[in-house]
This record gives C-alpha cells, sequence and structure tokens, in this order.
C-alpha cells in the first residue's frame, strides 16, 4: 500500500485496491482461546456479568480496549536490548525525551507508567477544589482524577456528537461559543483547558485542526493553560488530513505537529498511539509546573528519566511514536476500523458515523430501544456479545458515565455505546469477519436481550469493578433465572 493509493469517498477513507491488506508479516503469533457457551454463562455468573473481571484466557477476541494490548515491532523488540537500566540518567532516557520533544515541541518531558499517571500529576499540581476544567469530553480516568482532586470536569462537545447518525466529520470538536462563554462565567475559577484527540467518550471522532486553533486562541485570550490528552494524536492528525479543506498535501507528522503546537502541554497513554504495552508521559513548557510534577513524580513513578517505566518500554515507546507516524500504517489502521463498521451497518446493527480511528461504537440505545438507560443497554449488549461469541468489548454508556441521583432517580449518559476497541497490529480480516458472524446471530435475537442491575457500584470509575445481575426479561434471552 502507498501514498498514492489512497482515496476519498464523503468523510472516510476507502483504498483504491479490493483488498484490504496489513502492510506488515507476522512474525510470532499467540494461540487464541475457545469456550462452549455453556462455560462463558458459567463465567458471566461467576464474574457479576462484569467482562472487566472475566480471566483473559476465556476471551476468544478481545475488544475491551486498545490501550495496552497491540503488537509491537521486530524494531521495537530490538531497541529494547539495547536499554540502559540505569536508575538515573539512563541513555534510554534520552533517546525517548529526543523524539517526544521533536515531535511536539514541549520543552520538559516527564515519564510516567502510564496516561492516568500523568493526568493525576497534572492535576495535583495544577488544580484546586472547586477549579473547573473544561474538555470536549473528559474520559473516564480523566474524570475520575479530576473529581478526586475536588475539581469539577465540564464537557464542551459540538451538538453533532449527540447524534450517533450524523456524518459530521469532526464530531470531536469543542464548541467554540460555548468554551468562550463558559470561559467568561467561571473567570478566575479554570485551573486549565483540554482537548482530547480524539474523542473517546464521543465515538473516538477527531478534532479538526481549524477548531484546536479555535480552542487555542480562546484559551490563551483568557489566561488559561491548554492541555491535549493526546493518547490517539496520529489517528486525529490522519483524519485532519483526509477530511479536512487544505491539509491533504501535508504529512501527518506536520499535523501532529501543529496540534502540539497550540497547547501548553500533553498528557499521552503511550499504550495507544505510542504502540507500546506500559508507559506515558506528561509534557509541558512551564518550568514551574514541571519543577512541581517532578517532585511528586519521585514521590510516587520514580526517578525523573524513567519515571515508573522500564528503560526497555522507554526504547520500544520511541520507536512506536515514529512507526505510528507511517502513512501506510494509518492507511490501513482507518480502511480496517471502517470495514467492520461497514459490515455492522450492512447486518442491521447501528453505528456511531462516521467511523472513527482506533474504535467502532455500536449505538446501544438505537439497537435496543425496548432496554431503558437505567437497565444499562450496552452492558446488555456486552454481555450478549460474549456470551454469543467470546467477544469481549466495553460499555461506553451510563455504566461508565451514568449516575443514581439523591432522589432515587439516574442521570443517563449521553450516549449509550459499546466500544470495539481493535488492539494495534494485533487481529487480521478474517478475525473481524468472525465478529461479524456472530454480530448477525445477536441481530436475528435482539428483542430478547434483556436489562441489567447494577446491584454493586464502587465510587470511582464503576465500570472497572461494578457487579451486575439480570432483570427478569434477560430469562428468556439466556434460560436461567435471575440470581436472587
Amino acid at each position: 500500500m502507498t501514498g498514492v493509493t489512497r482515496a476519498r469517498t464523503g468523510y472516510e477513507y476507502r483504498p483504491v485496491m479490493g483488498v484490504i491488506f496489513e502492510p506488515f508479516k507476522i512474525k510470532t503469533v499467540e494461540a487464541i482461546p475457545f469456550t462452549t457457551e455453556e462455560q462463558r454463562r458459567m463465567l458471566l455468573r461467576e464474574a457479576s456479568y462484569n467482562l472487566f473481571l472475566l480471566p483473559s484466557a476465556t476471551i476468544t477476541f478481545d475488544f475491551l480496549t486498545d490501550s495496552g494490548t497491540s503488537a509491537m515491532s521486530d524494531q521495537q523488540w530490538a531497541a529494547m536490548m539495547r536499554a540502559d537500566e540505569s536508575y538515573a540518567g539512563s541513555s534510554s532516557y534520552w533517546r525517548f525525551e529526543k523524539v517526544v520533544r521533536e515531535l511536539t515541541g514541549y520543552r520538559h518531558i516527564i515519564p510516567t507508567h502510564q496516561g492516568r499517571a500523568a493526568e493525576r500529576i497534572l492535576f495535583s499540581c495544577a488544580l484546586e477544589s472547586g477549579q473547573h476544567i473544561p474538555n470536549n469530553n473528559h474520559f473516564d480516568t480523566t474524570r475520575a482524577n479530576i473529581e478526586y482532586q475536588g475539581g469539577i470536569g465540564d464537557d464542551l462537545v459540538v451538538t453533532e456528537n449527540h447524534d450517533p447518525q450524523s456524518d459530521f466529520p469532526f464530531k470531536g470538536n469543542i464548541d467554540l461559543r460555548r468554551l468562550e462563554n463558559y470561559l467568561e462565567e467561571n473567570a478566575g475559577n479554570v485551573a486549565l483547558g483540554m482537548l482530547t484527540i480524539t474523542n473517546n467518550t464521543g465515538g473516538g471522532q477527531p478534532a479538526s485542526l481549524a477548531n484546536i486553533r479555535g480552542a487555542s486562541a480562546l484559551y490563551r485570550k483568557h489566561g488559561v493553560p491548554f492541555f491535549l490528552d493526546a493518547c490517539r494524536f496520529a489517528e486525529n492528525a490522519f483524519m485532519i488530513q483526509q477530511r479536512e479543506a487544505g491539509q491533504s498535501d501535508r504529512s501527518v507528522r506536520e499535523i501532529a505537529q501543529e496540534v502540539f503546537s497550540l497547547a501548553d502541554g500533553c498528557t499521552m497513554s503511550g499504550k495507544k498511539d505510542g504502540i507500546v504495552n506500559m508507559g506515558g508521559f506528561l509534557a509541558v513548557n512551564d518550568a514551574d509546573l514541571a519543577t512541581d510534577a517532578r517532585n511528586l513524580l519521585i514521590l510516587t513513578e520514580g526517578f525523573p528519566t524513567y519515571g515508573g517505566q522500564a528503560a526497555r518500554d522507554l526504547e520500544a515507546f520511541a520507536v512506536g511514536l515514529d512507526e505510528v507516524l507511517d502513512q501506510r500504517y494509518l492507511e490501513y489502521r482507518m480502511a480496517s476500523t471502517k470495514y467492520l463498521k461497514d459490515g455492522l451497518n450492512r447486518i442491521g446493527i447501528p453505528t456511531m458515523q462516521p467511523a472513527g480511528g482506533h474504535a467502532v461504537y455500536i449505538d446501544a440505545r438505537a439497537f435496543l430501544p425496548h432496554v431503558p438507560a437505567r437497565e444499562f443497554p450496552g452492558q446488555s449488549l456486552a454481555v450478549a456479545l460474549y456470551l454469543e461469541g467470546g467477544i469481549r468489548t466495553c460499555e461506553i454508556g451510563s455504566v461508565m458515565f451514568g449516575k443514581p441521583t439523591a432522589d432515587g432517580g439516574f442521570d443517563a449518559a449521553d450516549l449509550e455505546l459499546v466500544r470495539i476497541a481493535i488492539p494495534r497490529r494485533r487481529y487480521t480480516q478474517s478475525h473481524i469477519d468472525y465478529v461479524l458472524e456472530n454480530c448477525e446471530r445477536i441481530v436475528a435475537k435482539k428483542d430478547l436481550i434483556g436489562g441489567m442491575e447494577m446491584v454493586e457500584r464502587p465510587p470511582f470509575l464503576p465500570h472497572f469493578r461494578a457487579k451486575f445481575a439480570p432483570i427478569d426479561s434477560w430469562v428468556a434471552a439466556h434460560g436461567e433465572a435471575a440470581p436472587d
């Protein structure tokens, strides 16, 4: 696949060749586990119907997350062998710092063991209780770390994002008019501003370069530091290249570098577009903030030249940040995600439009209209997918973002989605075809899928450890009575 083979149809990349093929060769393989339906039914009961609590050895295809689950390249494995595992001053850190600085332009590069550690350090140093942080959408760990510090995370995503069927190309945009009003209304009480690229909560949708420029100008006008949640920066930059007028002749690297230049810093989980299994960083321009962050880093993560990572992780991370910007890889990545989205739509499963980068998001509210939000249609569908074919996915809806109210009511999430997150360089087209075959059987029995009750809700990040029970309508679909 070469750069000249790409073409655009509407807002989505479509390859010219008839077959989407992987721009890499397989060198190492891992056996896939298989289970029977009866075993899966028992396993679901034992896990209290929470797919996070299932052992990985019981999963046939794991689309729970793209975070830390991708396959590393031979060049990454080779780089790990040269690692300098010195406690302080490791040469591996200096190589890593050089790559990150050349990509982002930020002055201070602070490694962490993963993205949420970078978030925790940033908010511990820059956020006071009662202060606000706006974003297009905060994802789960970001919001949890803000709230843990006593802050308030506010979502200002554009209205098009609330309509899964809208084909608006940049549904990850922050609403600039709302943002300006917000900054004026909360003047003096906004710790920092953020933008998540791509917008994971809202269907993996990108923010346009024009929107990022606009957000940057507003934050600077109001004297508010601007930070990117840059976990999937390369995928966002590729969709800018493919969808935004005037950007098609620029390289993905050039676009990404401009995006970083518009902010004052970023948090990053390398487990996404770093294509590594562990690692992250906080990057900032402010020297005082960097000093505070490094002081906290030493208390909780490690010395500033390893920050919770082994040197071999830093080496692999540095290589991954280059590999993720390869045009051929990104063309394949987006085309294969679109292939799954198109297949689901063809068999009658509605998804967030247009296709994002790292995942396909099923619109569970539209697919299961008989299951109300307080009975968690996304969780019900995710459980049904596992029971049908050993396929693990992740609910992005009222389990993750909904909250019970003091008067006994329930504040549902804006969207009820099931995310099929695709690990990088891990699965082939035949694997995706197997997923589609199982989904076709789900379509035939969707009216039998009932709701779930959350019987145990942890105070933070409830989706990780919550326990569920099927309600009475589950009986018809699963042939078992609801637990006492």
